[in-house]
């Protein structure tokens, strides 16, 4: 076992007993073996951990960068084959604090702390427990856990399934052959992670480049960005931009603008993996638009004015959902309701001039947005997993 500094994924071998516990290690395990006794691995589980207090996805970086990092220290000697690596990540270790409050009689309202534990053991999707557990008579209890038992908790453990090998005599003179006694076992449906090289190092970043797939489709390239800033809360930006058209034809498709928001990201997967799952928000922003096909033409706010006459403005609420399609891509459906107003000019052309027709003023209450978008996720632990494993 290595323990670990509260946030830090960093191995230090001068903190707790963790350079004794590698150093036993590395003297038992290495080719001449502890007394000279050889060993045949059979497998390598690797588990990291993390204690309760932090978000959910935090805690779960944690314990992955934890488990990968005492992976690396004791592969340093190419002692561990990576097939026979297997990786389980814990994020918050509540069977762990389970036990420890278990073993230790002096923990404030022990029993009461037993019980709200073993009931959201595992639920960490259905709201978030660390909030009953601080509240719980006050506080006294987890104050206590928090000096005493969560730093037990940050920690890793690579647990190796060994036996022992023995020497067969065989005739030949002064020859000793070492053989697996028994058979070795074969683990079927066994998920391995296959490691190579050191582990990087950094800060998890959250950042999702998208593009309105529905407004690609009409010919007006959609661009935009959603950045994850911490506790569920994205902020959001994107911008559009088309200006097609045939003068001989009178056929105009012209729009640009853009829109600033945020968004609360909610439900189980938004817990597991930032910029994912079900999501609420609000938006507001400016567009403008020169639509004519032939005939009668609208374009928003007013010719040749300032970049504010010029445009319509727009905001509203928004609800979407954001799923998983590849490691590194979300599709992300979201529909907004609100309000569109301004002012807008009719035209026709004639005799090779707009004539101007009529300026009317819009109040729109109702959709205001609309968007199937491919989302880019780029940044630190910022890619989808599957189910009980990696991509």
């Amino acid at each position: 076992m290595v323990e670990f500094h509260q946030s830090k994924t960093e191995y230090d071998s001068a903190y707790m007993h963790n350079g004794e516990r590698v150093n036993s290690f590395f003297r038992r395990f290495t080719p001449e073996g502890e007394n000279g006794i050889r060993y045949y691995l059979k497998s390598v589980n690797v588990t990291g951990g993390a204690s309760p207090e932090g978000s959910v996805s935090f805690n779960r970086y944690l314990s992955e960068k934890r488990a990968d990092e005492i992976f690396s220290v004791i592969d340093e000697k190419e002692l561990l084959p990576d097939s026979l690596v297997k990786f389980i990540f814990l994020g918050r270790d509540w069977n762990g604090l389970y036990g420890e409050v278990e073993k230790d009689m002096n923990v404030p309202y022990r029993a009461e702390v037993l019980s709200f534990i073993e009931s959201n053991i595992g639920n960490d999707d259905a709201g978030d427990p660390l909030n009953g557990l601080k509240s719980l008579r006050g506080g006294v209890p987890y104050a206590y856990m928090y000096r005493n038992l969560f730093p037990s908790l940050r920690n890793s453990r690579l647990v190796v399934e060994y036996e022992r090998l023995r020497p067969v005599n065989v005739t030949m003179e002064n020859v000793t052959l070492m053989f697996p006694y028994p058979d070795p076992l074969v683990c079927p449906d066994v998920e391995f992670r296959y490691l190579t090289g050191s582990v990087k190092e950094c800060k998890p970043f959250y950042l999702g480049l998208k593009t309105n797939l529905i407004s690609d489709l009409l010919l007006i390239p959609h661009v935009g960005a959603d950045l994850y800033v911490g506790k569920g809360w994205s902020v959001t930006a994107d911008w559009m931009y088309g200006w097609w058209d045939k003068d001989r034809t009178h056929h105009y498709w012209r729009a640009y603008g853009g829109t600033v928001g945020t968004r609360k990201w909610l439900g189980r997967k938004a817990a597991e993996k930032p910029l994912t799952g079900h999501h609420i928000g609000v938006y507001a922003g400016i567009v403008t638009y020169d639509f004519e096909f032939g005939g009668r033409g609208y374009m928003g706010g007013k010719p040749h004015g300032t970049l504010w006459e010029r445009c319509n403005f727009v905001g509203g609420v928004e609800y979407g959902y954001s799923m998983p399609v590849a490691r590194r891509l979300n599709i992300d459906f979201t529909i907004g309701i609100g309000y569109l107003g301004g002012r807008y000019l009719e035209y026709v052309p004639k005799d090779g001039f707009y004539m101007w027709q009529s300026t009317h003023h819009l109040n729109w209450f109702g959709p205001t947005k609309a968007e199937v978008s491919l989302v880019w996720l780029i940044g630190c632990d910022n890619y989808n997993r599957r189910k009980g494993g990696r991509l």
